[in-house]
């Protein structure tokens, strides 16, 4: 399946705060000298409909919105919507949004909660945290529209199956790293910390396998999206994709 790109774009380059693991070059279209992070959309991306992004400033989000409490009449959901309608702005340059989705994931896979004897129990270490934060920041280039329509998708959505490839986990391996991401890395006060951290990605996180539980991974996605949509998009993924990504690897 060829990628469909709505209009020829140009090639993404961005510098990263931190070098990014190098099995990222295994990845078609993917480029990664040290902190240096290169992207061909038209070798990486299945479908590249969309290429503009909602975003609000991290700095913003940081000193105005991390400290936020919800209170008897407004939900921590309903204060960071509030805060994307109030500074949510449209941006058409993907190293931008790779820059913010680095902010949004150091902050919520930040090394000091392997200090929580839960995860530690579940032999959750750094590195672990080290993959999600990449390719979580990988994950924010994919895009779903308000009407639930899936207008942006990049190996990096199923995630744990690019991990095999770039980090070489083993199907075990892969298995902790995609329930970590869809269940137990979340407990409230760290589902309170997502939903704050990625109005700065302007929506939510809403993890695929709610409907497609083959590692499927998820997407952060508008407040009020048609989520019915979406997971009926989601179902259409084709298994060639999955080969594709698998195939990297070999």
């Amino acid at each position: 399946m060829s990628t469909m790109l709505a209009q020829p774009v140009p090639i993404i380059d961005v510098t990263m705060p931190e070098p990014f693991h190098s099995g990222w070059n295994k990845i078609d279209g993917v480029t990664v000298d040290d902190t240096r992070l290169t992207i061909n959309p038209a070798a990486y991306f299945f479908r590249y409909e969309n290429p503009s992004w909602l975003v609000c400033d991290w700095a913003g989000v940081e000193a105005e919105l991390l400290p936020a409490v919800e209170t008897p009449d407004a939900t921590i959901e309903q204060i960071a919507l509030e805060y994307v309608k109030a500074h949510g702005r449209i941006t058409d340059d993907p190293a931008e949004v790779l820059r913010v989705a680095w902010k949004v994931n150091a902050w919520q896979f930040r090394d000091e909660h392997l200090n929580d004897r839960g995860l530690a129990a579940l032999g959750v270490r750094s590195e672990h945290l080290r993959m999600l934060r990449e390719c979580c920041t990988l994950m924010a280039l994919n895009r779903v529209e308000k009407d639930g329509t899936i207008t942006n998708v990049g190996p990096a959505w199923m995630f744990p199956i690019a991990c095999k490839v770039v980090y070489e986990l083993d199907q075990e391996g892969a298995r902790l790293l995609d329930e970590l991401y869809h269940g137990t890395w979340f407990d409230e006060a760290r589902r309170v910390e997502a939903v704050k951290a990625n109005a700065a990605l302007g929506g939510k996180l809403v993890h695929g396998c709610q409907s497609q539980a083959d590692m499927r991974g998820g997407c952060v996605v508008p407040f009020g999206a048609d989520l019915a949509e979406f997971h009926r998009e989601l179902a259409q993924f084709g298994d060639d994709w999955i080969e594709r990504v698998e195939s990297c690897g070999r």
